[in-house]
């Protein structure tokens, strides 16, 4: 029992230090978090006219989802025979969490693509809304694990 819980206690550890140290770390990294913070958000900012420069940033959003995702999966897998039956199904239930809302920001972005000058505002609500929830994902793995 004490082995579980000390083996449940490092990849606590491990997780928690691989979240601070991601591309899109909301946690520990202030700066790397801030600035995605702001990318995300300054999509908010931009007109219609500005959509090239919009979607450049949406791109750099997903880039950097898909990296800490990726950067979250590996350090899970190697980590697997340390954990046990509850941090297991834990950890594929924030991963599963993470995928679909990075799959819903996914969709986003495509709706900003596809997105007429009169349905911009909406669509970058849109997107602002599910990088938000992504974002919250982000957050709670990183004070859960």
């Amino acid at each position: 029992m004490n082995s579980d819980i000390l083996k449940i206690a490092a990849l606590t550890l491990v997780v928690a230090l691989l979240l601070a140290g991601a591309p899109m770390s909301f946690a520990a990294d202030k700066t790397a978090g801030q600035k995605i913070d702001e990318t995300a958000r300054s999509i908010k900012n931009y007109s219609a006219e500005q959509r090239d420069d919009a979607l450049r940033s949406a791109k750099k959003v997903l880039d950097d989802a898909d990296a800490r995702i990726e950067h979250f999966e590996s350090e899970v897998s190697k980590n697997w025979d340390k954990m046990n039956a509850s941090a297991r199904k834990h950890a594929q239930e924030t991963l599963r969490a993470m995928r679909r809302q990075r799959q819903d920001l996914s969709q986003s972005y495509g709706e900003l693509k596809r997105s007429s000058a009169k349905a911009w505002d909406e669509v970058k609500g849109g997107f602002s809304k599910s990088y938000d929830a992504l974002r919250d994902s982000f957050s709670k793995a990183a004070k859960e694990f």
